[in-house]
């Protein structure tokens, strides 16, 4: 860190430090960047690395998972709270009287797989013993059934089994890797209930109504994945025309119920693991989505948008990949991850479930799906978004050096040479990018650019 703030192009790394955004592991880059005229060949700009600190540019990585880069995670959960708050009030492109469209606020759960330890609390707000058991008792594993401690939110043993032996881990692993297509199989039933209640059929149903949705993936304590998810009825045409009269909040929660409790994924027996029917759990939530009170149209995309930037980290595993190399019993994560994982590993290894891919997801406890989706219509899209802010950037910042270029750079030859270095930066790096740019340090920092290597591949 003193040998970084004490070195002569110091005010020019703080400078780039800021143009990241604070990102705390930022992708380096050497190359150069030659504007040609293509009628002459004469060279009208050029840029080289060489005068960035260093002699290399570093880019912000935009990484959405706050364990690796909060500043990054940050820009995308606020993409994600506009994208979720639009499709509720308009704005971005949706009209204002999307607001006047019925739409719920759903929470579809995993169902139980074993008692675990949990922070419960009375009628009066108070916590209550995690789970009491009137006379005690053993399981079959002589472990005791009964819990009597009031757990603090910060009690590591919140999610943990009460019996280890007793948790059904090759289930709660089948169910996080089908929990995407239990998701499509209920988008399925509740266009179909809709339709049925109207009296059309599902291929006609488009024509005069259209479901809209934007949904998330949150990762409980034990390990397994719910969704939260705005479902929005809307026109033929989406948010610009209004759904019929027939189309309510109540027709939408019923439909929510009859599909949640319709859909099922069956898995073989295989690799000693019995057959299994996989079905959403018993907590289904539905609640309309007001511009007044508790749950209202920022709370809703606030909620949203935290978890999209949130992985399994709340349960004590890894933020990546398991490599082959790594020995599970030595990795820095818990007992009840651990063994999660490893039933992931062991269920990759049987033909029956090669299709899963579980050993690629095994960090994520099995769960493969993306971690926030929309149907088209709903909104703005994230790229949207983005292309947005990097026509802002164009118009208010210079594109790479200072100046503005003094032609249209769509009317020139452009030739670019690009070297991939590495990524991170040093502790001492990390804490000064935290001290210049005013932005949180992750959880973990890498100590070196481990990637660094001549050998990285080059795009030109």
């Amino acid at each position: 860190m003193a040998a970084r703030y004490n070195r002569a192009d110091f005010r020019a790394w703080a400078r780039r430090a800021h143009t990241t955004g604070g990102c705390a592991q930022p992708i380096h880059l050497r190359g150069r960047v030659t504007h040609l005229d293509p009628l002459t060949g004469k060279i009208l700009h050029h840029y080289s690395t060489a005068q960035e600190p260093g002699g290399v540019l570093r880019v912000a990585c935009k990484t959405r998972r706050a364990s690796r880069c909060p500043a990054c995670a940050e820009t995308y959960r606020a993409d994600t709270y506009h994208l979720v708050r639009a499709g509720l009030v308009g704005g971005k492109g949706v009209p204002a009287t999307v607001s006047e469209h019925p739409a719920a606020f759903v929470t579809l759960t995993a169902p139980s797989f074993g008692p675990v330890h949990t922070r419960r609390t009375g009628k009066t707000g108070a916590v209550v013993a995690c789970r009491p058991r009137r006379g005690g008792g053993t399981c079959p594993h002589g472990r005791p059934v009964s819990c009597t401690v009031r757990h603090s939110e910060a009690d590591p043993r919140l999610g943990q089994p009460i019996c280890p032996d007793c948790f059904d881990y090759a289930g709660a692993v089948l169910w996080n890797a089908h929990a995407p297509e239990l998701w499509r199989r209920f988008t399925l039933a509740f266009r179909r209930h809709i339709a049925r209640s109207a009296g059309l059929r599902v291929s006609d149903l488009r024509e005069v109504l259209t479901v809209s949705f934007a949904k998330v993936a949150e990762y409980q304590r034990r390990g397994l994945v719910h969704f939260h998810a705005v479902i929005r009825l809307d026109g033929p045409a989406g948010p610009d025309t209004p759904p019929p009269a027939w189309a309510t909040l109540d027709l939408l929660r019923a439909a929510v119920d009859h599909a949640a409790g319709a859909v099922t994924v069956t898995t073989p027996a295989a690799g000693g693991v019995p057959a299994m029917t996989h079905a959403w759990g018993s907590q289904i939530d539905v609640r309309p989505i007001t511009t007044t009170g508790e749950l209202t149209d920022g709370a809703v995309a606030g909620y949203i948008a935290k978890y999209a930037t949130k992985a399994a980290e709340c349960v004590g595993t890894l933020d990546r990949r398991i490599r082959p190399t790594d020995d599970l019993n030595e990795l820095p994560i818990s007992e009840h991850a651990r063994r999660l994982i490893a039933q992931c590993l062991h269920l990759a290894a049987v033909e029956e479930f090669a299709g899963l891919r579980l050993d690629q997801w095994a960090h994520m406890l099995g769960f493969r799906g993306h971690f926030s989706t929309k149907s088209r219509h709903y909104s703005t899209t994230l790229g949207r978004l983005r292309a947005d802010r990097i026509d802002h950037n164009r118009a208010q910042h210079d594109q790479i050096t200072t100046g503005r270029l003094p032609f249209d750079d769509d009317q020139v030859l452009v030739v670019a040479h690009w070297r991939y270095l590495g990524q991170g930066m040093t502790p001492g790096e990390a804490l000064l990018t935290a001290a210049v740019t005013g932005k949180p340090l992750p959880s973990l920092v890498p100590s070196d650019l481990h990637s660094r290597s001549s050998a990285c591949p080059t795009w030109s």
